[in-house]
């Protein structure tokens, strides 16, 4: 129980620290700062959604795939190599087809079939998410982008597939230094 409170203060206190800095950033871009504000407030919400003792799953999921959007637009506004987006779906075809195929899979034939097309929704959209920033050039989106997809893989997993014990810590490693490299990647 006393893990779960400091989840509850540290979780969205982490996310909230990171919108204050994107905030007090000086971007190259600053619509893109915009629509990572946006994409912050969208994870926050999340944050919560996915914390609260009643399953809110779908509006945790909904919640992080509008958040994905906006990191989607944030990455547009400032411009993409389209080289570099083909490197992107290439990474992502990879994901999709050794974890996503897995997880979705699991998902259809177990007692939570009725959520394989939303998490199969949320899988292209973060997977969209990841092309945009490996095709923004960035190495901190890009690390970001990448991290987000691992613990996002790792909540699938962890949730459909196979439980870990090691799977929460190792999901909100990776989860916060995702928005942190996003984040950092504003000053480019």
């Amino acid at each position: 129980m006393q893990t779960r409170a400091v989840e509850y203060v540290f979780k969205p206190a982490t996310t909230i620290a990171l919108f204050a800095v994107a905030l007090a950033l000086h971007p190259v871009h600053h619509d893109e700062r915009a629509a990572f504000v946006v994409a912050l407030a969208l994870s926050l919400a999340g944050d919560v959604f996915l914390m609260l003792p009643a399953d809110a799953f779908i509006a945790g999921l909904s919640s992080f795939l509008l958040a994905h959007l906006a990191f989607m637009v944030g990455f547009v506004l400032a411009g993409v190599a389209v080289s570099w987006t083909g490197i992107g779906l290439a990474v992502v075809a990879v994901g999709a087809a050794t974890v996503g195929r897995v997880v979705v899979r699991t998902v259809r034939a177990s007692e939570h079939r009725g959520l394989a097309a939303p998490v199969a929704a949320y899988m292209t959209v973060i997977s969209g998410m990841v092309v945009l920033a490996i095709g923004s050039k960035n190495p901190l989106a890009i690390a970001g982008a990448l991290l987000f997809y691992c613990s996002d893989a790792l909540i699938a997993w962890d949730r459909f597939v196979s439980p870990k014990t090691w799977a929460r810590p190792a999901i909100m490693i990776t989860y916060h230094l995702a928005q942190a490299g996003l984040v950092l990647s504003l000053t480019r």
